[in-house]
């Protein structure tokens, strides 16, 4: 059963997504060499708190953070520690805010100093893959629209998009269905109606789309070792496109 959210709700998940979008821009300014994982993911919980919310992340399924800090071969699901950034690498963060009884979910990566050339193409063809799949996102279109225009706008770009992992729909739970593949599947899925709610994430890899994940069993790594990038909004179907809840002022994503 898909969730078709009234304006109250809305209006309630807007406001968890605005305590993620202002978290994840202040973390993303504070990424610099030499920070630790650690040091952001304890920025990112006190804020959280700081703004009424509770970490989504903290304790689902045994998590152990409230945030996921994804540094370069790093696909999603970091776990922050001892890890100190370094200049040239990317940084994804991913930030879960209960609020008032519903979830919000957001990510976006950045770069620590300049990066190289394939990076700052890795990080924007992502970015305009989640652009293309909120375009997508509209009333009369179906699930398969959105991964189809995900897909095709990375692999446009030369990339890979992972397909172990996928976005979601989100409202009281922080996954609920659908699930939203980041790559056609040869399934159209359901119907998008407007007041769906979704979790729109692609995770695009310079290599393969292949994943392994360690030892810890949170840790996604590219199976070659090379850079990946995740860019993430929480959206609402609308009769044209995909609104943002997630949108900040500070930094713009996702509308490329």
């Amino acid at each position: 059963m898909i969730a078709l959210r009234t304006e109250r709700e809305i209006e309630i998940l807007r406001q968890a997504n605005q305590i993620v979008a202002e978290v994840l821009v202040t973390l993303a300014d504070q990424i610099a060499p030499g920070v630790t994982t650690a040091e952001l993911d304890v920025e990112g919980e006190r804020l959280i708190r700081e703004m009424g919310g509770t970490p989504s992340f903290l304790g689902y399924r045994g998590y152990p953070n409230a945030t996921c800090i994804s540094v370069e071969e790093v696909v999603v699901h970091g776990i922050p520690g001892r890890r100190r950034l370094a200049k040239g690498q990317l940084v994804s963060i991913d930030v879960g805010v209960f609020y008032k009884g519903y979830h919000g979910d957001a990510a976006l990566t950045v770069a620590c100093g300049e990066v190289d050339k394939t990076r700052k193409k890795l990080m924007l063809a992502t970015d305009r893959a989640l652009s293309a799949g909120i375009r997508a996102s509209r009333a009369g279109n179906y699930l398969q629209d959105v991964s189809r225009a995900i897909q095709e706008t990375a692999e446009g770009a030369g990339f890979s998009v992972v397909r172990v992992f996928v976005g979601h729909g989100i409202g009281t739970e922080m996954h609920e269905d659908p699930q939203v593949p980041n790559c056609v599947t040869g399934d159209r899925g359901p119907k998008l109606k407007s007041g769906m709610v979704l979790a729109l994430e692609p995770m695009v890899n310079a290599g393969t789309d292949e994943v392994r994940v360690l030892s810890d069993e949170w840790t996604a790594v590219t199976r070659d070792g090379k850079p990946s990038a995740h860019f993430e909004h929480s959206i609402v179907v609308r009769e044209d496109k995909g609104e943002i809840l997630s949108a900040s002022p500070k930094r713009i994503w996702g509308r490329a």
